[in-house]
């Protein structure tokens, strides 16, 4: 099959899957999204012969609108807009995660600072506010006291882009040093692992330890219903323990890193992806 990788940088994880596909003899059309046009009635040529498209693309209003064009060609792309436009904003994906009745952390949104200093202070401290669109952590304020809410929320207000007046709160979970990554297609999980750190943000970008995890019978459920919440794909789910009630779900993420998961684990996370991408075109295209 010819497979179509959009991308505006080539990370490790990429090139992964780049071998991956290439040594199963699959023709790979690297497509830079900086340099492409998108038509409103036709593709661009380097599109038109994928068989299927693989959004890797690093900024997210790139991959948002690159995945809604690709979909309108009618050319099947991991993943999906429509998974896309959830996953990638967070009030979206706390509301999709709620909605499936999947256990996510208490979260209110508001649109002025006024109301965003009443939310904090009936969550108390600490709390956490997030822009509603980011990764990597940035941007993500652990809140300690009122004072400490008042100069975020009003640096938010006047300096921000757009998006960072809407305000988006959530309460926040005590967590054992560690949260959970499990990467995931479809609802099926890959491979999972700890994330640990002495901060508490636990991402992998900012410097966490990684470990393997066995994913138990209740984590199994959750990852798959969280995946069906934002429309399934190749997606990381992100579990946090929270002791006697089991796991909440804080976040599903469409563009999924998976160096540190291939890493920490004995799971060949790319070939695993690959096996699944082979399942998206006709058997004849894939053969």
């Amino acid at each position: 099959m010819r497979v179509g990788v959009l991308y505006s940088r080539i990370r490790r994880d990429e090139k992964l899957l780049l071998n991956e596909l290439r040594s199963r003899d699959h023709e790979v059309a690297k497509l830079d999204v900086r340099k492409l046009r998108f038509a409103l009635d036709e593709p661009p040529a380097e599109l038109a012969e994928c068989d299927v498209v693989l959004d890797r693309c690093l900024a997210t209003s790139r991959s948002l609108y690159a995945s809604q064009f690709v979909d309108s060609y009618g050319v099947p792309v991991v993943n999906g807009p429509e998974t896309a436009e959830v996953c990638a904003d967070k009030a979206k994906n706390s509301l999709a995660l709620s909605n499936a009745g999947v256990p996510t952390p208490r979260t209110e949104v508001a649109f002025t600072k006024e109301t965003a200093m009443e939310i904090i202070e009936d969550f108390g401290y600490p709390c956490v506010l997030k822009p509603v669109v980011g990764s990597w952590g940035r941007l993500m304020a652990k809140i300690d006291s009122r004072s400490a809410a008042e100069a975020i929320l009003e640096h938010k207000a006047t300096l921000g882009h757009y998006e960072h007046k809407v305000f988006y709160v959530q309460e926040f979970v005590e967590k054992p040093g560690r949260d959970i990554r499990v990467v995931a297609t479809d609802g099926e999980p890959v491979a999972a692992m700890t994330r640990t750190s002495d901060h508490w943000l636990t991402n992998a970008a900012k410097g966490a330890t990684a470990e393997p995890f066995e994913l138990d019978d209740e984590a199994l459920d959750l990852v798959e219903r969280a995946s069906e919440a934002v429309g399934g794909g190749l997606l990381g789910v992100d579990l946090m323990e929270t002791g006697e009630s089991g796991y909440t779900v804080h976040e599903v993420n469409h563009t999924v890193e998976f160096k540190a998961l291939s890493d920490a684990t004995d799971v060949d996370v790319a070939a695993r992806v690959v096996d699944w991408l082979e399942t998206k075109v006709p058997a004849e295209v894939s053969a």
